[in-house]
């Protein structure tokens, strides 16, 4: 039996907690920064507003909320401090990883307390440096160093992705490893989302034991073909959907918060070079911020949208009935694509908001300056290649098979295969 639960309350009391921290958010974002990572004090006081609850199970205390509604929260995140909301997106976005390695994995990454995200992922496409070989009981693991590992300072296992070879060719098996057994970089040095704490990875030890339930081919995670002992329908949600939808939740909430800040700072400032006393005034202001309002407005709609279709194909596969192949492979590759123009939208949205906010805009102090970085950061994500995911959806449009990619945003899990043996 599918359980559906009524997460509007639980949803409305976590967005007022981040209400409530957000100008603390903002306050503390320069510091974190400068450290290169959130301290454990947001951390907490994150985790204490429910914000890394919204995807986790309900069977172990989570608030399993709605893709559509997990989408509200990392915006709001987002709108005061965009390393906050990547960090939160993680989380939340990430949970179909343990989920989808099995039952015992469940078990163990959501049984035990925690404060802080549960899970981090990270190098789960071709280009991994990881390497895994079976052994008696488990896997062997080696290789490395795992790149962009986002929330794996503050999560109790990250799931990594390697590279393995049984002779009859290569795939991707992702491994949860438990944070003491691994060594963390200071090498996230980067122009944006600076206090994500995104951090490279290596094994304490030249090789890693792991158990046999604890690395999974990556073709069963995607497919969703372990049983996790969970019933909600969210555990049917198409992975694409719910991952791609809140990551342009992100790119709303930083234009959003950005928005907010032009506005309070702009009001009573003279706008150099005219004779308009307030920048508020001026028609040049206007016609800026329609502009801004409309991409904003138009990601947005998009993402809700997209989310939305998320729960409901959630639902159908929770009852049975799944959607049609070729339609969730059109799906994932226009959520895919539409995400990719979200964040190019808001990010251009918020370089108008910057260019408009004269000379003291680019002082580490002022928050514009930061979501003008954050933002632009996320159309770079390596999954955002916005040229290559437009190509992917016209190819579906027009009739032709779209490029085969290996990893997190392969679309071949929706095309009809052949069977192939398990190990």
């Amino acid at each position: 039996m599918v359980v559906t639960q009524d997460t509007s309350e639980t949803l409305a009391t976590v967005l007022e907690k981040v209400r409530a921290l957000g100008p603390t958010l903002r306050e503390r974002a320069l510091d974190a920064e400068r450290a290169g990572r959130h301290s454990d004090e947001t951390i907490a006081d994150l985790d204490a507003t429910g914000a890394f609850d919204i995807g986790s199970p309900a069977e172990f205390g989570g608030h399993e909320m709605s893709v559509r509604q997990q989408l509200d929260v990392v915006s709001e995140v987002s709108r005061w401090d965009g390393s906050a909301g990547w960090t939160v997106w993680a989380g939340a976005s990430t949970h179909w990883i343990p989920v989808g390695s099995g039952a015992r994995v469940v078990e163990e990454v959501y049984g035990p307390p925690w404060v802080g995200p549960r899970v981090a992922g990270s190098s789960h496409f071709p280009a991994s440096r990881g390497r895994a070989r079976r052994c008696e009981g488990g896997w062997i693991i080696s290789g490395g160093p795992w790149t962009f590992g986002s929330d794996a300072l503050w999560t109790p296992y990250t799931n990594l992705g390697c590279i393995a070879d049984d002779g009859d060719g290569k795939y991707l098996v992702g491994v949860q490893v438990p944070r003491d057994q691994l060594r963390f970089l200071d090498d996230w040095k980067a122009a944006g989302m600076r206090a994500t704490g995104s951090v490279s990875m290596r094994l304490a030890e030249d090789e890693l034991f792991v158990p046999d339930y604890r690395g999974v081919d990556f073709r069963d995670v995607v497919g969703g073909t372990l049983d996790s002992g969970l019933k909600g329908s969210l555990w049917k949600t198409p992975s694409l959907g719910w991952s791609f939808s809140l990551m342009a939740g992100m790119s709303i909430g930083i234009a959003e918060g950005a928005l907010d800040r032009f506005l309070e700072r702009s009001a009573g400032r003279p706008l150099r070079g005219t004779t308009y006393k307030n920048q508020l005034d001026a028609p040049l202001t206007h016609l800026m911020l329609t502009e801004v309002h409309t991409k904003i407005r138009s990601a947005k709609l998009m993402t809700r949208a997209n989310a939305e279709e998320t729960d409901r194909l959630g639902a159908l596969a929770a009852a049975g009935t799944p959607g049609d192949p070729e339609y969730m492979r059109m799906f994932s590759a226009r959520v895919l694509a539409e995400t990719a123009y979200s964040a190019k939208w808001c990010a251009e949205a918020v370089e108008l908001l910057q260019r408009n906010s004269g000379s003291t805009a680019i002082m580490e102090s002022e928050p514009i300056q930061r979501a003008w970085r954050d933002a632009r950061v996320i159309t770079l994500h390596g999954a955002l290649n916005l040229e290559a995911l437009s190509e992917n959806h016209g190819r579906l449009m027009a009739g032709a098979q779209p490029h085969k990619d290996d990893g997190i945003t392969t679309l071949d899990r929706f095309a009809p295969a052949p069977p192939r043996e398990r190990a």
